[in-house]
């Protein structure tokens, strides 16, 4: 791999950190994208691996890219766990928050800190731009990407800078992310966009630089996809029992669509005809929207795959939300045991 660009000292370090888990197939990717960056001041990478089943460890063991790369053990496994620790055993005055399933653009950390020292931000983040080819992957990223997908989040769409409720990753100010507590280890899912409601609340401000594009790997087919996006729906609401006024309306389509469908699934079982209305027009829309995908799906059969991943997606979330989940006790936090791996 060849060098990254001169360092410039009077430049802040920015630590990378990155929680790992059974992600063999995607971390030397991650990794090296981080190693290409433009950005001329220092960088090190601090990656928290949980434990796992695929020989994440090993590879990363035997990885090398042109930065500093630290491993800490993530013993508690889950992703704001793992971000807590690799936090705790870095030091540099601003922190990229950084997912094995992305792919960072070469200049994501420079366009960042340039726009944190010019807007004052606290967290400088992105827009998600799901990245898969093949039949399935193809078909759910191109589903993930649309609007009838994956909704109107400024993170997966926006267009415009400016202030955010949340962001794609993030560049941080360290003292403003370590000011109000890190990620709540109490939530598995929706955990960056409620430590971006609690910096908000702080009077600090969250910035969409919508440039600033990351490729992400979406889920490869319809089980994982259904795990992921119940497990969304079901930590959303966990966050709107912790911030109520954090509800958006538009997060109550997916499970008044889910109640929805289960009273017309009632309605049929009596032979009630005219509960077909509902699931007629949701299939209707399905097809409608993956239609629209033409562009990026040419294949008929990648259609019919996007339509079902949008049904995936959206009951996924609705039943999860309808589910809920019940958060951990209290609000761990892992710094001391990112010192004692240090």
């Amino acid at each position: 791999m060849s060098p990254g660009p001169a360092a410039d000292p009077g430049l802040p370090r920015v630590s990378v950190v990155v929680p790992a888990r059974d992600c063999a197939e995607v971390i030397a990717g991650c990794l090296a994208a981080i190693a290409s960056q433009t950005y001329r001041g220092p960088i090190d990478v601090t990656v928290a691996v949980a434990p796992s089943a695929d020989g994440t460890e090993r590879l990363l063991a035997a990885t090398s890219i042109d930065v500093p790369v630290r491993t800490v053990a993530n013993p508690a496994g889950t992703t704001p766990a793992g971000l807590n620790i690799a936090v705790a055993a870095s030091d540099g005055p601003v922190v990229a928050r950084v997912d094995a399933q992305s792919r960072l653009p070469p200049d994501y950390i420079e366009r960042a800190v340039a726009t944190m020292a010019r807007t004052g931000a606290a967290n400088v983040g992105g827009v998600q731009r799901p990245a898969a080819s093949g039949r399935w992957p193809g078909a759910i990223a191109a589903a993930m990407a649309s609007p009838f997908g994956g909704g109107p989040a400024a993170f997966r769409r926006g267009s415009l800078q400016g202030p955010a409720d949340t962001v794609y990753l993030g560049v941080f100010d360290r003292a403003a992310l370590e000011g109000v507590g890190g990620f709540d280890e109490t939530l598995d899912r929706n955990q960056d966009y409620e430590l971006n409601w609690r910096l908000r609340e702080q009077g600090h401000i969250v910035w969409l630089d919508p440039a600033l594009v990351v490729d992400y790997m979406p889920r490869p087919d319809l089980a994982g996809l259904a795990r992921q996006y119940f497990a969304y729906g079901s930590w959303k609401r966990a966050v709107l029992k912790l911030h109520p006024r954090s509800l958006r309306l538009r997060q109550l389509t997916p499970p008044a669509l889910v109640a929805g469908l289960a009273v017309s699934l009632i309605g049929l079982a009596a032979r009630r005809w005219q509960a077909a209305a509902l699931p007629v027009v949701y299939a209707a829309a399905c097809a409608t929207a993956a239609c629209r995908l033409r562009g990026a799906l040419p294949d008929r059969l990648d259609r019919a795959r996007a339509a079902a991943a949008f049904a995936v997606m959206h009951l996924g979330w609705g039943a999860g939300f309808l589910a809920g989940r019940t958060r951990k006790n209290g609000r761990a936090r892992s710094q001391q045991a990112a010192v004692d791996a240090r």
